[in-house]
């Protein structure tokens, strides 16, 4: 069906939101920080970006602007996925150009409803 890329530094949570991604059929590349996330968008184009908040270094608000502003990633849906779940939280990630804002912990069927609308 399509390529998430994960960008999550907890082990838990990558293992969990891992899961519900291999259950709809989807392929899952993962990434622990902004940077890593970089790294393998040079050599893989994803159909969907999935992007903590709260990352080692550069955080998901930042890495969601760069990929936005940048012509080779601007296209690719980002769904930001945190616990920084406040009305201003949302509003910053939305400036920003992220597609979806998913509070944790997360709705596996709200998440997967989202990630389904978002790749085509």
């Amino acid at each position: 069906m399509g390529t998430v890329l994960l960008v999550e530094d907890g082990i838990t949570e990558m293992q969990l939101l891992t899961n519900y991604l291999k259950q709809a059929g989807l392929t899952v590349i993962s990434a622990q920080s902004g940077e890593e996330a970089q790294v393998k968008l040079n050599s893989q184009k994803p159909d969907l970006i999935v992007l903590d908040v709260i990352l080692p270094g550069k955080s998901g608000f930042e890495l969601c602007r760069e990929l936005k502003a940048d012509p080779n990633t601007s296209s690719i849906p980002v769904v930001i996925c945190s616990t920084k779940d406040t009305d201003a939280d949302k509003m910053w990630g939305d400036m920003l150009g992220a597609n979806a804002y998913i509070p944790k912990p997360v709705d596996p069927t709200i998440f997967l409803q989202t990630i389904r609308k978002l790749i085509k």
